[in-house]
């Protein structure tokens, strides 16, 4: 994807006084999706809501204007949750801050160094295979948040106890079984709005219904035994900053800085990827990468400066936007103000919303980015693209988040690998003739030159070969070299050769770019 416009009216392009409106109404749609999210993506990851909240008024208000994709917005994503609670857990909630802080400077210096087209070339196997692992994690720990209880190990161990933690809430039928009951009403209620709301009142999100329909549950039912937001009289109190003394530990501890490349490049595909998507949804203006790596970067710098959640793009605020009839940069910019406002004037507000609530919505989230249905379209590239992505979900629920994404990039490479070492070779003998033909298939490189010279030596003297090459799909300069060679040595014993040479030397400037005569046949 380039940075090119689209042919179609660029949003720039559109008078203003026509664009603000609906630039309005767009940005207090996202406000609505990103606050329920905001809150429980940083429960997710074992912070407060309060700095959830920050990464959103920051990724609207900073990344929005300075943003290399307009329409896209940035905020806390649930696809850092895991890494980030992981990051917590080992080294303290207040080295985060310093572990974001070099994460953006990382992000700021790969798009500054025009690197932001590389973060694409990860696998979408690979991306896909990551958010699923993803999602099962999220929906395993917060199973157990959703029962008013704590999550209990890893992944494995999280999706093995939910049946128990099921049971033990029925038979106690204590609060955690009240909890689990506002937690489930919450999630019939995203499913019946997505499902049953009349397509002009779509507009409303429907995780901010599921929690207000949690909230009234518990006001009408006068539920107090369950757990409840909790949320500090100074709304900023609870952010933990960056010291001298914590930034000296980073340098001096190699899993710290391990923890900020991590955040830095799964952060940095995730929002690339985000923005090729967003980009296929409207006709404004393209992406430009390297813009929006480096104004990832700085918001990420300004995240881990006070102390909040890393920020990506993330797909389904910016599919409300776009859906919501955004035209410009500005409705991402105004809905980090309505944060902003509401995390000012009304955060005593958060204090109503049930725990169960905030859990059943990251759930359901959780299930959405776990079902497999990417998984017919990767078929329509080869059964290995679902083997990485499996790979890829295996290891992140077995081991962990950075070792899964590992571990799915070295299966994509060692597929790549594999296509352009892969050439077989089939030879057929005339059994009344001294006619040999060779079949070639696959592509012929300098990694598979040995295997063909092994099976041009081991042809009798004084045979009349015919190479066949309709099935080969690339060949390279050694190869054409080593055939050549081949055939002056084999009419010196008698033999001849029979091959397309025409053929061959298409196929070896169409990879080359030096006949325009036929698109290139790729790998």
């Amino acid at each position: 994807m380039t940075s090119m416009e689209s042919s179609g009216t660029p949003a720039s392009a559109t008078p203003a006084s026509s664009t603000v409106g609906a630039d309005v109404l767009a940005s207090v749609v996202v406000f609505l999706v990103a606050l329920p999210l905001c809150m429980g993506i940083s429960l997710a990851s074992g912070l407060p809501p309060t700095a959830g909240i920050v990464t959103g008024i920051i990724g609207g208000i900073i990344v929005g204007a300075i943003a290399g994709s307009p329409l896209q917005i940035s905020g806390p994503a649930a696809g850092l949750a895991v890494l980030v609670y992981e990051l917590v857990q080992a080294h303290g909630v207040e080295m985060l801050g310093t572990i974001v802080l070099f994460a953006g400077l990382l992000q700021f210096a790969a798009g500054s160094f025009k690197l932001g087209q590389w973060f694409r070339a990860v696998s979408p196997a690979v991306i896909h295979g990551m958010l699923a692992g993803i999602g099962i994690l999220i929906f395993a720990a917060q199973f157990h948040v959703m029962l008013d209880g704590k999550p209990v190990g890893n992944g494995i161990q999280n999706l093995l106890a939910i049946p128990g933690a099921i049971v033990t809430a029925v038979q106690a039928g204590d609060s955690r079984m009240t909890a689990g009951e506002v937690g489930a009403l919450t999630i019939a209620a995203i499913f019946a709005w997505a499902s049953l709301a009349p397509k002009r009142l779509r507009v409303i999100p429907a995780p901010l219904v599921g929690v207000v329909v949690g909230m009234m549950a518990a006001a009408i039912f006068q539920i107090d035994s369950i757990k409840f937001v909790s949320v500090p009289e100074n709304f900023w109190s609870t952010l933990i900053f960056p010291t001298p003394e914590r930034i000296g530990t980073f340098f001096t501890n190699p899993h710290l800085l391990i923890g900020a490349v991590a955040i830095a490049f799964i952060a940095s595909a995730e929002t690339l990827l985000c923005a090729t998507a967003v980009d296929q949804m409207h006709s404004g203006p393209r992406t430009k990468y390297d813009r929006e790596l480096t104004a990832q970067g700085i918001g990420n710098t300004l995240c881990g400066a006070l102390g909040a959640l890393p920020m990506t793009g993330v797909i389904v605020r910016s599919g409300a936007n776009v859906e919501a009839g955004a035209k410009t940069r500005l409705s991402a910019i105004l809905h980090g103000v309505w944060l902003l406002l509401f995390a000012s004037l009304l955060p005593w507000t958060l204090t109503y919303i049930p725990l169960s609530s905030l859990a059943a919505v990251l759930v359901y989230t959780g299930y959405k980015l776990a079902y497999p249905k990417i998984v017919p379209t990767l078929l329509q590239y080869g059964t290995t693209k679902v083997f990485i992505y499996v790979a890829t979900i295996v290891m992140i629920v077995s081991t962990d988040l950075l070792k899964g994404v590992l571990t799915g990039v070295v299966l994509s490479l060692a597929r790549i690998l594999y296509a352009l070492s892969r050439l077989e070779i089939r030879t057929e003998a005339a059994p009344s003739s001294k006619r040999i033909d060779m079949h070639l298939s696959g592509t012929a490189t300098v990694i598979g030159l040995p295997k063909l010279a092994q099976a041009l030596e081991a042809l009798p003297p004084g045979s009349e070969v015919v190479i066949h090459i309709n099935d080969l799909d690339y060949i390279d300069h050694s190869c054409l070299d080593l055939l050549a060679n081949w055939e002056k040595q084999h009419k010196t014993t008698g033999g001849t050769l029979t091959i397309e040479w025409h053929q061959l030397a298409q196929k070896y400037h169409r990879r080359h770019g030096t006949s325009a005569a036929e698109p290139a046949v790729m790998p």
